[in-house]
């Protein structure tokens, strides 16, 4: 009997279920069109993240360095060896630790060893100038007076006199390049931390667990590009031959670093023995980074911890701009939307109750409690909560479609200046992790993904719109009695 009346009175409003429905499906499209796009915004900021301190790391230990002692330099400097004058080509590779102060190899034991830690490695950043070029001798020349009288007579003894002038130097010089590119010592035994986890084998193979000490290179796209690098290929560093094995392709963005070779390598062409400049940590639970991070700043002095939290902070432009945006102005304005759907809901229902006083009425007179009232009401009102629901569903399922599709274009400046970042292994001097010297520019394509639990939320929603509005007309329906029938008859 309740669904049988319930499917005729439906049919008979058609047109006043469909406004309700379509009030509701607005506000909850609204709300999976925020949200898919609020996650689209995080997914863009952990990419741009992941690309600056690796995938799975989700902190960084490093310690700043220390100020320079009054009358040292810590500029680069360059020697030449005199050679014979056949052979003037001269190159030379200054190779510098880079980023933070140097730490020693045992501190990441000691880091692992932390409660809530899952796993710690090492890595060494170093930058390599290389210097090459060739010097030309210059020749001296007599500079000669072109006077008739270059030999002029002397005096009574016969001598004579040379007319011409100090002998000059002509010609020579010096034609120099200078190339600049980072290189990054890695645990070869543990690479899903550290810097070459953000970059995946595109060609040739990546290290492996024999390849601890070994002269082999990873080197990445942009920088085998330059050098027109590929599988097999071999390059100096300091004097040391390495063989490339692999070309690495940073997931997102530009690589910071252009060469990655075994730890026990970088060490020893930065003259760094059992050193790192940063330990990068994996924690047990996403939930005990902050509780990780106190534990290693009060164990472990000195040191400089970073969390994927406080590099946040330092990521700028359209990217950071449209997050604030879809966090506060869109979900507040999703709200006050819904809040107003509810409220229209409630009142048409409200209104539609109103004007069936003769139904309501006769049906109390024929014997219908007013709880079988009331509940017909609230019937009503789910089935055109649940239709709203279905439309708003289908309405922001189209919406997130549509963002994603067009995958507009975000930028992401990253670490402009700042110190304490989780930055990776390039930059120039003094870049590098824990500190980034420049700002460096990077565009995301922003998606809106739906997920099953924004699903869930929408028909929640959908639910709660229809009880609301239910409530509303029912209880107005439960307070009529058969006298307001007859009253109502004309």
């Amino acid at each position: 009997m309740f669904g049988i009346y319930l499917k005729r009175e439906l049919g008979r409003r058609k047109k006043a279920a469909l406004v309700i429905a379509l009030g509701l499906a607005l506000g909850i499209a609204l709300v999976i069109t925020v949200d898919s796009v609020s996650a689209g915004m995080t997914q863009a900021q952990d990419k741009v993240l992941k690309s600056l301190y690796g995938l799975g790391t989700d902190m960084t230990v490093t310690k700043a360095r220390s100020a320079p002692k009054a009358g040292s330099s810590q500029g680069p400097n360059f020697k030449f060896d005199a050679k014979s004058s056949g052979s003037n080509k001269q190159s030379s590779d200054r190779v510098m630790t880079q980023g933070g102060q140097a730490l020693s190899s045992s501190l990441v034991g000691k880091v692992g060893a932390q409660k809530g830690v899952a796993s710690a490695v090492g890595a060494l950043t170093l930058n390599v100038t290389k210097v090459d070029g060739s010097f030309t001798q210059g020749k001296a020349k007599s500079s000669t007076s072109s006077s008739s009288g270059s030999q002029q007579q002397g005096g009574p003894g016969g001598g004579t006199s040379s007319g011409g002038g100090q002998p000059q130097v002509q010609g020579g010089g010096a034609d120099f390049s200078v190339n600049s590119y980072s290189v990054a010592g890695i645990d070869v035994t543990n690479q899903d931390l550290g810097p070459l986890a953000t970059s995946k084998i595109t060609s040739g193979t990546t290290f492996t667990s024999a390849q601890t000490n070994a002269k082999v290179a990873v080197v990445g796209k942009s920088f085998a590009k330059t050098k027109k690098y590929k599988v097999g290929s071999t390059f100096t560093i300091s004097g040391t031959k390495f063989t490339v094995i692999g070309i690495a392709t940073p997931d997102s963005g530009d690589s910071t670093t252009d060469v990655f070779v075994p730890l026990k390598q970088a060490q020893t062409l930065g003259d760094a023995k059992n050193k790192v400049t940063t330990i990068y940590v994996k924690a047990t639970d996403s939930q005990q980074i902050a509780a990780v991070k106190k534990a290693i700043q009060s164990h472990i002095s000195g040191t400089t911890v970073t969390t994927s939290a406080d590099l946040a902070s330092t990521v700028s432009g359209s990217l950071s701009t449209a997050s604030d945006l879809a966090t506060s102005v869109g979900k507040w304005l999703s709200v006050a939307v819904l809040a107003a759907a509810f409220l229209v809901a409630a009142l048409l229902t409200s209104a539609a109750v109103s004007r069936r006083v003769r139904e309501f009425g006769t049906l109390k007179a024929l014997g219908w409690p007013s709880r079988k009232v009331t509940r017909q009401v609230v019937g009503e009102s789910m089935v055109n909560g649940l239709i709203g629901g279905g439309l708003g569903i289908a309405l922001g399922l189209a919406a997130a479609y549509t963002v994603t599709a067009i995958s507009p274009k975000l930028t992401a400046q990253l670490g402009s200046g700042s110190g304490g970042g989780m930055g990776g292994a390039g930059g120039g001097p003094g870049g590098g992790p824990g500190q980034q010297s420049a700002s460096s520019s990077m565009e995301i394509a922003l998606s809106a993904p739906v997920s099953l639990t924004t699903i869930a939320l929408a028909v929640g929603l959908a639910v709660t719109g229809g009880l609301i509005a239910g409530a509303m007309g029912g209880w107005r329906a439960s307070r009529m009695r058969p006298a307001d029938a007859l009253r109502s008859v004309s």
